[in-house]
């Protein structure tokens, strides 16, 4: 059997009696055009290794396939798995399916301890969590190519000022550059959600800050967005308030959504740099 022989999406799911689970944020994407131009977008081929969170019936997987790599892909929902073993059959050896919950797996131990892709139509519910653990964990991919909900899309790659603005943008772009490269409707999807979705682009930066600065980091965005209507020096007076902003280069008075993400790292080294010293 080959991917050929395989009935369409929609078949297999009325066979197997399968709906999306609204507790597992599941919107299903069966539109083949569509996956094969995620698949496009991800810039993934022969000899990538590629991990799928959320495969569901494996829409996006038939295309990641057609593509030459080799994809592992990630599950919760073990309903699936007759759907997804069947597609393994038929991938020639190219996808491997791990039931299990992405938040918990060890992905540097499923890549072998080579370079991968994460290209994902990611479950609306653990979308944000997964990106914050890939962004921030101790294993880096090598590229992320990943639907949100498009208001998250948009705050990933949002510039200082906006409103859209705020700590995911900040932690987003200190460690990749993240771009909004498509747009989904939500007809797209099975069923609709009650909004669009985008597919972000994020290649982790050659710069990315080290563990230490990446902790100081959150830590700063948690204070400093948590509050975001106050100025610096009451926002983030339980980490050094006025001081660490005047350290940083930083106007005290300023509010966190006018802050860029150079003077959040800024603020980081400040930070850390107070702890040396005892400040």
């Amino acid at each position: 059997m080959s991917l050929a022989d395989l009935p369409p999406l929609r078949e297999a799911l009325a066979a197997h009696g399968l709906m999306a689970r609204k507790s597992f944020g599941q919107h299903f994407l069966l539109d083949l055009n569509i996956t094969r131009k995620i698949a496009r977008l991800a810039e993934v081929g022969a000899g990538d290794r590629v991990i799928e969170v959320g495969p569901g019936p494996g829409g996006l997987t038939r295309a990641l396939i057609e593509t030459g790599a080799q994809v592992i892909a990630i599950e919760k929902d073990a309903r699936f798995a007759p759907l997804l073993e069947a597609l393994a059959a038929a991938s020639g050896g190219a996808l491997t399916l791990i039931l299990g919950d992405a938040l918990k797996v060890d992905e540097a131990a499923l890549a072998g301890g080579q370079s991968a892709h994460v290209v994902s139509n990611l479950p609306y519910n653990v979308g944000t969590p997964l990106l914050i653990k890939w962004l921030t964990g101790p294993w880096t991919p090598a590229s992320l190519t990943l639907m949100f909900q498009k208001e998250v899309a948009e705050r990933i790659a949002a510039a200082p000022g906006s409103s859209a603005y705020g700590r995911l943008a900040v932690i987003a772009q200190a460690t990749a550059d993240a771009r909004v490269v498509m747009d989904v409707p939500a007809r797209a999807f099975t069923p609709p959600p009650k909004v669009d979705s985008a597919v972000v682009r994020l290649t982790p930066r050659a710069d990315r800050p080290a563990p230490d600065r990446l902790d100081a980091l959150q830590k700063l965005t948690a204070a400093a967005f948590g509050q975001r209507r106050k100025m610096l020096r009451a926002s983030l007076k339980p980490l050094g308030g006025e001081a660490l902003a005047t350290a940083a280069g930083l106007d005290p008075q300023a509010r966190a959504e006018t802050v860029d993400v150079a003077g959040f790292l800024r603020l980081a080294d400040a930070w850390l740099e107070l702890r040396k010293t005892g400040a």
